[in-house]
């Protein structure tokens, strides 16, 4: 099953109501996970997922990976297991009990988890191990059982980084900036990307980013957007998890444009400019579709999700921009470019 398949298979799954899935989040997570189940009573192969700090009703990067956990349950015939880390120091634990456990994968649900993935991997050798947003040539050593789940984020947030700027300059100013969590690779890869975009499409836009150096405070990724509005942006793209919904609610409050992240954003508000989709969704199907056919399984090697196989994209763009048609062809022009290596955006923020 490709990308495109799963796609539509995915979309079903992720029209529950955050409220909703927020509560039962709470609710488990008092006796150690959040979800585990089985899609028949005779299934065997088993996958577990840790997540960050941010846990599963972060309405995005982790919640989402629980999404195609769940689908991967169901669809594959398969057990899973859920477990929240509501500190640093879960990770490693978390991960070992689930290993102790007989799983046959544990996926690690984001970079935050780099260094415990590397050590249970060890521990762990006939155990196969997952990791969003890290690729394997960045550990310490090459370890056979450890598969990275990479996403090119920067050809998404290219593409937003123009719109950005033509919707900021129409309005008469070439001013946006970016609030981004921890200064990670995982976060700058967006960053870097969006500011390209922008200065390609309209020649001397000022990008101002900032980093809140926390993934859950709203308070702080507010305080830095309220800062950049203060200083002229128009447009605010949040790259923060949780406290990144600080940045999207200052924004709205100031009634400018926001850009969300992870997931399609929409639901928030028609001031939603777009969102920088990234589809750790299928990447959980995959991985663990790949580990139980024992084909598609890339231990020592990476699954990468881009432009060209839907990987990332971009969200719903919100009908109250009302953005031209001719700025929707030069966009898709650039998709194209970038999917035949023309253009080439960056990784690291210039």
């Amino acid at each position: 099953m490709g990308l495109e398949e799963e796609e539509s298979l995915l979309k079903k799954h992720r029209m529950l109501p955050f409220g909703l899935a927020g509560v039962i989040a709470v609710v488990l997570a008092a006796v150690g996970f959040v979800a585990s189940g089985t899609a028949a009573p005779k299934a065997t192969f088993k996958a577990g997922l840790v997540s960050d700090v941010g846990r599963f009703n972060d309405k995005g990067f982790n919640q989402n990976q629980l999404t195609g956990m769940k689908l991967a349950a169901k669809k594959l015939k398969i057990q899973y297991r859920a477990v929240e880390s509501r500190s640093a120091g879960d990770y490693l634990p978390n991960m070992a009990s689930l290993a102790r456990s007989g799983y046959n994968i544990v996926i690690s649900a984001g970079f935050l988890l780099s260094d415990a993935t590397e050590e249970v991997a060890d521990q762990f050798p006939n155990t196969k191990f997952a990791i969003t947003d890290q690729a394997v040539a960045a550990f310490k050593k090459p370890h056979s059982n450890v598969e990275g789940l990479t996403y090119a984020t920067q050809e998404n947030s290219y593409l937003i980084g123009c719109l950005a700027a033509k919707v900021a300059a129409r309005g008469g100013s070439k001013n946006i900036s970016a609030v981004g969590g921890i200064k990670i690779p995982p976060v700058d890869t967006f960053l870097a990307g969006y500011k390209a975009g922008a200065q390609k499409c309209v020649a001397g836009t000022t990008v101002t980013i900032g980093y809140s150096q926390d993934f859950l405070d709203q308070a702080k990724c507010k305080s830095i957007a309220t800062n950049q509005i203060d200083g002229g942006s128009q447009v605010v793209f949040a790259v923060a998890g949780p406290c990144g919904l600080g940045a999207l609610d200052a924004a709205k409050e100031r009634s400018k444009w926001g850009v969300g992240v992870d997931i399609d954003q929409s639901f928030l508000g028609n001031y939603i400019l777009t969102s920088a989709v990234k589809r750790v969704d299928t990447g959980i199907f995959l991985a663990v579709k790949g580990a139980k056919s024992g084909k598609g399984y890339k231990g020592g090697g990476n699954l990468v999700f881009n432009l060209k196989n839907k990987g990332v994209g971009l969200g719903k763009i919100s009908a109250k921009a009302k953005i031209p048609k001719a700025w929707l062809t030069q966009i898709n022009k650039m998709k194209a470019q970038i999917i035949a290596g023309k253009i080439k955006p960056p990784k690291v923020v210039g």
